[in-house]
């Protein structure tokens, strides 16, 4: 009966694990779908649609191959075509559910002999790819996102590519037949060793043994050698027990072997479906512009900038650093490479890019565009700008923070809008508030303006009147009758960049001038430079007899409270260097 019971096993066993077997090769169809999409023409670029890539249910793979260099990138469709205007490309499109390719021209052609646009590095790619023959990406694209493919953006882009998405088909039950069909292999093994251990004990004798003589008695004893020879000599039963394991072990590895091949679609998926959870909600109005940056985005656009201004500051090369720099930031890092080798100056600290804190975009589709950052390192803030599809983003303000406040700011993905400089909306108009300030500066708390900002939690305010003071009580030591030293703050000339918070307030980056003049009061007496080497440099002489004017340039941000609000004015932020140095006229 047992070996009965084990056939049985066997049976079942073997129909179990071929029946898995067979789902997971024979049974099983195809685990992707693909498309191989075919494009006629001589056009640099390729544009493949959203609703392309989203035509079939799940993730999107992209498979070009093409001798030489294939560049791949993706993006929001309105940017990739935004980017697009100055050169032909292929548009692959859906059009009544069938894959349709057209071919559309440049609508601004660049001027002959300019250089081509190159796609490589482009701070408006969400991300990028580069492979030398074939490239091999998988995707999860929207459909408001769209695909790039080319080679180097001026030879035809690649004839042919493929895209594949998964079927989704799964073998939840080939596992389970798997795991019995070894359950039942391994007890058809036990039973059958257990019925082969039973049918040799309980068979008898197959013959009687031979009568001994009656007058020959047994001999028990054993010699010395024979006990060596009995001792090293194994019992049957050892050898039977030897046996059995060794016919279970094959059992437990082709069980080890089936199983390596199941993947987590050859099981059922018991587990439930994970309860949602509430968040926080941000209201977004209708006619809101996307985020100008994803949270990585604006994470890799840093990154780019810290590491080219990095080497602009190592060559002491103002054109390096104007990639990545623009307005009072540029102005601030030029004249810093002309006084890198004075003594008394202080080299102005490298951009940092990591970590980052706070990413502020603005939310809008257009250009320029601009969005804030805060970088842990240094407890910078940074204020980005693109001002065209084509051009990089370049950092125009930098400071560093001094404020503890808590702004209630939009999330990354959401963005906030930016604020016209004339709005009525805040307690200061934008394009107000550098000039209020720069007041501030020079009349203190006569100003009539100084009601409308926090001094309590203004450290640079302080800064620059205990400054001033000291360098005209000193002056005035030795110069009081022979010149004077005065003081003045103006709204520098770049405009200000403002962005919505939350609570219907903005931040708001602005730039002050501030200058101190040197001038003689006697004919007779000249304004020497003997103990500033600074400003010597800057203009070329050491004495003048008409003075000196020198300019510093002020990089702040401030938070602008709602008109409504009676919070006042807060300076989130600051950066002072020199600017210039001139002779009086």
């Amino acid at each position: 009966m047992r070996f009965v019971w084990a056939v049985t096993a066997f049976v079942l066993a073997a129909v179990m694990i071929g029946a898995g077997i067979a789902q997971r090769t024979v049974l099983q169809g195809p685990r992707t779908e693909s498309e191989t999409i075919s494009v006629a023409g001589d056009a640099p670029y390729i544009l493949i649609d959203g609703s392309v890539l989203n035509s079939h249910s799940g993730s999107q793979t992209l498979r070009v191959q093409e001798a030489g260099t294939i560049f791949a990138s993706y993006g929001r469709t309105a940017d990739l075509k935004a980017w697009l205007t100055p050169s032909s490309y292929t548009h692959v499109t859906l059009d009544g559910g069938a894959t349709t390719t057209t071919a559309v021209a440049a609508k601004n052609p660049p001027a002959a002999g300019s250089a081509p646009i190159t796609p490589v590095g482009s701070d408006l790619w969400l991300d990028e790819f580069q492979q030398d023959d074939v490239l091999i990406t998988p995707l999860q694209l929207p459909a408001d996102m769209s695909l790039l493919v080319a080679t180097d953006g001026v030879k035809p882009a690649p004839s042919s590519l493929t895209l594949s998405w998964p079927t989704g088909a799964t073998t939840p039950w080939a596992g389970p037949l798997i795991v019995l069909g070894s359950i039942f292999l391994l007890v058809g093994i036990i039973v059958y060793v257990l019925g082969v251990r039973h049918a040799r004990r309980s068979r008898g004798p197959r013959r009687k043994g031979l009568p001994m003589p009656v007058t020959e008695p047994i001999d028990v004893t054993v010699t010395g050698a024979d006990k060596g020879v009995i001792s090293a000599t194994p019992s049957r039963r050892q050898l039977t027990r030897g046996k059995r394991a060794l016919l279970a072990a094959p059992a437990v590895g082709v069980a080890a072997l089936l199983f390596t091949g199941c993947t987590a679609d050859a099981w059922p998926q018991l587990a439930g479906t994970p309860t949602p959870t509430a968040s926080d909600s941000v209201v977004v109005p209708q006619d809101q512009g996307q985020p100008a940056v994803t949270q990585q985005q604006g994470e890799r656009i840093l990154t780019r900038i810290s590491e080219q201004v990095a080497k602009a500051d190592t060559a002491k090369d103002s054109a390096a650093a104007a990639l990545r720099l623009t307005g009072s930031a540029l102005a601030a890092r030029e004249t810093d490479y002309k006084l890198r080798d004075v003594a008394g100056h202080t080299a102005l600290s490298a951009v940092p890019d990591k970590p980052v804190k706070i990413i502020l975009p603005e939310a809008y589709d257009g250009w320029p565009r601009t969005f804030f950052a805060v970088i842990e390192t240094g407890d910078v803030i940074l204020s980005v700008t693109q001002e065209d599809p084509w051009s990089p983003y370049k950092v125009s303000r930098e400071a560093e923070l001094v404020s503890q406040a808590s702004l209630n700011l939009a999330p990354s993905y959401v963005g906030a809008i930016s604020i016209d400089p004339d709005s009525p909306f805040l307690a200061l108009a934008p394009n107000k508030v550098a000039a209020a300030y720069a007041d501030i500066l020079t009349n203190g708390d006569s100003s009539a303006f100084a009601a409308q900002f926090d001094s309590t939690n203004d450290p640079f305010r302080k800064l620059v009147a205990d400054n001033r003071a000291t360098r005209l009580q000193a002056f005035n030591q030795t110069g009081a009758q022979t010149g004077t030293l005065t003081y003045a703050a103006s709204a520098g000339p770049d405009e200000p960049v403002s962005l919505a918070t939350l609570d219907s307030g903005a931040i708001v980056a602005v730039t002050v001038h501030e200058s101190d003049t040197v001038k003689p009061t006697n004919t007779d007496a000249v304004i020497k430079l003997d103990n500033n080497a600074i400003v010597q440099t800057l203009t070329g002489v050491n004495q003048s007899s008409t003075g000196f004017t020198t300019t510093f340039v002020d990089q702040l941000f401030f938070f602008v409270p709602s008109q409504s609000s009676s919070k006042r004015i807060q300076l989130l932020g600051y950066s002072t260097s020199i600017l210039d140095a001139k002779v009086a006229p």
